[in-house]
């Protein structure tokens, strides 16, 4: 399924990051093939795909039920591991919106290579304007997503309408902290092509509005500092190989960008954790 959407300039520049020979190639090779968000580690030199999955599964653990008859949308998936994991574990349908083309190729590949087509459906799209109607899905899921937009309050109120009442919605994001000096996140905003990142209290505060009440906040900004890190390292040791299929250039701003990444976790200027809000309404 492929939506009409005039993207704006900063959404553009992110789909058109994510659809290059570069990026597709990086992430797809460095990041486990199946997902493109931050780990839960158990240990330092833990590799990245275990420490991925097991995200999943624990933002899976704050939904009230996930079963044959639930229906997800996720918001910005990726290569679609996400609902791979989701339907294989509960036999649920996911819905996955992502702007990046090349991604969607992937993850549509990866769907009938592992029987899961009929459960998945991918969508080439951008999530502040979800093609749905109201009350649609039970519950709405985000790994690491929304952090590119630059209209996160329209990203919200679009999750809250699709949402049935009673419906979860799951997020996580790297995060600026709340009471970070912007100004020494100049070089992630400059990396990302945006102005600003979300914080805890602007998810609380815009949630709140739409009528999504906050159960849990599990925040960890050192799994953000651990993920950055190890994806720094992986870049480093693959680096040959990697230039078989990503330009030196690419290669080269992806390690000193990761650098600043990691340093953010570190010096508690960002952060990293698992919202869980429901929607208000006759279930709740």
């Amino acid at each position: 399924m492929n939506m009409s959407y005039k993207y704006s300039t900063e959404v553009e520049k992110a789909r058109s990051y994510y659809n290059s020979k570069d990026a597709d190639n990086f992430y797809y090779r460095v990041w486990g093939g199946e997902d493109l968000h931050i780990g839960l580690y158990k240990s330092e030199d833990e590799d990245i795909y275990t420490a991925s999955r097991r995200t999943n599964d624990r933002m899976a653990h704050f939904a009230q039920k996930i079963d044959e008859n639930t229906k997800i949308v996720d918001l910005g998936g990726g290569f679609g591991g996400t609902a791979r994991r989701l339907a294989e574990r509960f036999g649920c349908h996911v819905t996955v919106i992502n702007l990046s083309e090349a991604e969607n190729e992937r993850g549509r590949q990866k769907n009938r290579e592992q029987g899961l087509d009929h459960l998945i459906d991918i969508i080439d799209g951008s999530y502040d304007e979800i093609p749905y109607p109201d009350e649609t899905f039970d519950i709405a899921w985000s790994q690491d997503a929304i952090l590119h937009s630059d209209n996160r309050k329209k990203v919200i109120e679009e999750t809250a309408r699709v949402l049935k009442p009673g419906g979860d919605f799951i997020l996580s994001d790297p995060m600026q902290a709340d009471n970070c000096n912007e100004s020494v996140l100049q070089p992630i905003y400059d990396r990302i092509n945006l102005s600003s990142l979300g914080s805890p209290q602007f998810y609380r505060k815009i949630c709140e509005k739409v009528g999504l009440e906050e159960q849990a906040f599990e925040e960890m900004p050192h799994q953000l500092a651990n993920h950055y890190s190890r994806v720094r390292e992986e870049t480093i040791k693959k680096e040959d190989y990697l230039k078989n299929y990503i330009s030196n250039e690419y290669i080269e701003k992806m390690k000193n960008g990761l650098v600043h990444w990691v340093r953010g976790g570190k010096e508690g200027n960002l952060t990293w954790g698992i919202f869980h809000f429901k929607k208000n309404g006759a279930n709740n």
